[in-house]
C-alpha cells in the first residue's frame, strides 16, 4: 500500500488568508498545508480520500495522471467536497464512483445537479453516486478488474454522523471529535492510522491532539499521522518533537509505503 498525503490542513488551510503568525510565514514547505486529502494505492487500485477545493493544485503536483478508481467522502463540508468538479480530467479514462452515504450522497446531487442530470451537456464530469452503509464492507475496482474491500466507520464530527474508513490495515478518519464504542472494534490491529489533530485547545467539532493522542493509546496502532491541523498546532519543526516516537504530524506530499 502506498499512501500519499496531498493535504494536511484544516478548512482554511495553512497559511491562513491575511495571518501573519510564525506558522503562516514559515518557509519550511511543511507548514503549507492544502486542505486535508490523500490518495491510497492498493494493487494498482487508486483510492482518493475526499475531494476538497485544492484538488485541482494537489493533483498538478502530485503529477502523476492515472485514473481514479474511487472517490471516498467523509461527510459534506466544502472542504471535503468542493473540488469534485475538477475531477473532468480523469474521467478520460473512466466514469469516477463516488462513494457516500446516502444523505451525503442527495447533497451533492442538489450541490452539483449538472452532473446528475439526464441528459448532461458536454464536459461536465463523468461521476456516479455509489451510496454506502457504515459498517457494510464495499468493494471497488480498477480497469484491470483488481478489488480492493473497504469499510465505512461511523465517527462523529461534534453532531453530525460522518465517514471514516478502513483498507486493510489502514484507517482514515478525520474531522472527528468522537467515535461510538462500537467502531472501536472495527479498528483493531492497524498498521497505520492516519487521524485529525485540529490544534492543542478543544474544539466543539474536532479533536484536540491531546484528544487525538487518547484515540491513539486506544487504538493502539503501530504508526499514526495527524492530518487536518490548523496553524495553532504550531511549526512542524517543533510540534513534531512533542510527540510520541510512533506519532507524527503528517504534511502536504508526505509518502508511506507499507
Amino acid at each position: 500500500m502506498k499512501i500519499t498525503i496531498l493535504g494536511s490542513g484544516t478548512s482554511t488551510g495553512v497559511p491562513e488568508i491575511g495571518c501573519t503568525c510564525p506558522v503562516c510565514t514559515s518557509r519550511d514547505a511543511r507548514d503549507n498545508r492544502l486542505r486535508c486529502s490523500g490518495m491510497i494505492e492498493v494493487d494498482g487500485v487508486r483510492i482518493l480520500m475526499d475531494c476538497g477545493p485544492d484538488f485541482r493544485e494537489q493533483m498538478i503536483r502530485l503529477n502523476d495522471f492515472k485514473p481514479i478508481d474511487a472517490v471516498l467522502i467523509s461527510h459534506e463540508h466544502y472542504d471535503h467536497v468542493g473540488g469534485l468538479d475538477d475531477l473532468r480530467p480523469f474521467c478520460r479514462f473512466r466514469d469516477v464512483p463516488v462513494y457516500a452515504e446516502p444523505y451525503m450522497a442527495q447533497r451533492l446531487r442538489e450541490r452539483i445537479p449538472y452532473c446528475f442530470a439526464a441528459q448532461p451537456y458536454p464536459g461536465v464530469p463523468r461521476i456516479t453516486l455509489e451510496e454506502i452503509t457504515p459498517g457494510v464492507p464495499f468493494v471497488v475496482s480498477n480497469l484491470q478488474g483488481k478489488e480492493v474491500e473497504i469499510l465505512p466507520i461511523r465517527v462523529m464530527h461534534g453532531k453530525l454522523p460522518i465517514l471514516g474508513y478502513r483498507i486493510g490495515r489502514m484507517a482514515w478518519i478525520t474531522d472527528m471529535l468522537t467515535m461510538p464504542e462500537s467502531e472501536y472494534e472495527l479498528l483493531k490491529d492497524l498498521d497505520v492510522l492516519i487521524m485529525n489533530a485540529l490544534r492543542p485547545k478543544p474544539h466543539p467539532t474536532h479533536q484536540s491532539v491531546s484528544e487525538a493522542l487518547e484515540n491513539v493509546k486506544k487504538l493502539a496502532p503501530k504508526e499514526t499521522y495527524f492530518v487536518h491541523m490548523s496553524h495553532n498546532v504550531g511549526l512542524h519543526e517543533e510540534a513534531e518533537e512533542l510527540l510520541p516516537s510512533h506519532v507524527h504530524f503528517a504534511y502536504d506530499g508526505l509518502t508511506l509505503h507499507f
